[in-house]
């Protein structure tokens, strides 16, 4: 971050052609390797009070680059990330006590999750002039859009895929986005026809959570394909995904037995490990997570 601002302001004040350089420099730091020392941090408040900085520094940089698609992949992951593990997950738990506060919270989460997705739009223009208008057209229209993405634009559709499904999901009530479900559903079969073991298996984790809002539904049978491939790409080092097999198959079959041993086990998991150290601080939130649901298991379980 350090090296990121001193390129940038090296370059105030100078030639418009030095300025661009500058803020280049300083976005390709920031971009290369994103989320590192934030990943590998054992303190989520100390984390969560440092995110708005850096995003906001990404911001005044995307503001002069207009053509930095890694730039928009990373503002799209970190406002997504900033919203879920610390506005959504806040909003739930205070939902008892203080409900004004929550609806606050799930209010900006919503407003920023729409700020991701517009972020990962940008990029997927910028990298292949892939644009909403064509993602909102007939399915000629989308099909043709998305052929233009590679293998290397898989992150910017997940980043992009994954806020919109989470703005969807935060008010139901917005027909428009509602619609936008066979859209993402395209998004989504295209990012795992391209990049199918992506990030370890994040593409069929978050299917879990998608599949059952696609046209017909899903079934059990493919919910436990999504999860054994999952499971088997992330070789047992992601929490979330523990986490999510439970929220969308174990609670919807009422698996008492299931939910305790699951979340039990999740909350075992050593986040200090040496291979899962990158991944310290998604684990340690996935883990309040599994927390708060064992506490709140009346809620989601009956016995």
């Amino acid at each position: 971050m350090l090296t990121a601002l001193l390129a940038l302001w090296s370059g105030l004040g100078t030639g418009c052609s030095v300025r661009k350089m500058a803020l280049r420099a300083a976005a390709d730091s920031l971009t290369s390797g994103t989320g590192g020392a934030f990943a590998r941090d054992d303190d989520p408040a100390l984390v969560r009070d440092a995110i708005p900085f850096a995003l906001k520094t990404m911001e005044s940089l995307a503001d002069g680059l207009d053509d930095h698609a890694p730039l928009r992949q990373a503002m799209a992951s970190g406002f997504t990330q900033y919203a879920y593990a610390f506005l959504g997950q806040e909003a739930e738990e205070v939902q008892g006590k203080d409900p004004a506060r929550a609806l606050v919270l799930r209010a900006r989460a919503r407003r920023l999750y729409l700020r991701a997705r517009d972020y990962g739009l940008e990029g997927l223009k910028i990298s292949r002039g892939i644009t909403l208008e064509a993602l909102r057209g007939d399915e000629v229209a989308r099909a043709a859009a998305l052929a233009l993405a590679t293998k290397e634009e898989v992150g910017l559709l997940y980043w992009t895929l994954v806020p919109w499904a989470a703005a969807i999901a935060a008010d139901k009530g917005d027909f428009k986005l509602v619609g936008d479900l066979p859209l993402l559903a395209a998004v989504l079969d295209r990012a795992l026809a391209l990049d199918e073991p992506y990030e370890h298996g994040a593409l069929h984790e978050f299917s879990l959570a998608f599949d059952g809002a696609r046209l017909g539904g899903t079934t059990k049978e493919k919910q436990e394909a999504h999860y054994a491939r999952a499971l088997a790409l992330s070789t047992g080092q992601r929490v979330s995904l523990q986490v999510s097999y439970v929220e969308n198959v174990v609670i919807p079959a009422q698996d008492k037995k299931k939910f305790d041993l699951l979340l039990g086990a999740a909350l075992q998991f050593d986040t200090d490990a040496p291979l899962v150290r990158d991944l310290r601080l998604a684990n340690l939130i996935a883990q309040r997570r599994a927390r708060f649901l064992l506490a709140h298991a009346d809620d989601f379980i009956n016995d």
